[in-house]
């Protein structure tokens, strides 16, 4: 008989879990990479958000 699955906090909170771990490291990456060119956290938040189409475009 196989041994039980181990889960970090739950079955259904792991992959929760995984994609906050994720997303928090590639932010953390994105952020010191702009750091590096000269930019503020600001702006790479404004770039990205621009990117993704969350700023009202101004007429």
């Amino acid at each position: 008989m196989a041994p039980p699955a181990a889960y970090i906090i739950s079955r259904g909170a792991d992959p929760v879990f995984a994609l906050f771990i994720g997303l928090g490291a590639a932010a953390t990456r994105i952020n010191r990479e702009e750091k590096e060119k000269g930019r503020t956290t600001q702006q790479t938040i404004e770039a990205a958000k621009r990117r993704v189409g969350l700023l009202s475009k101004a007429s």
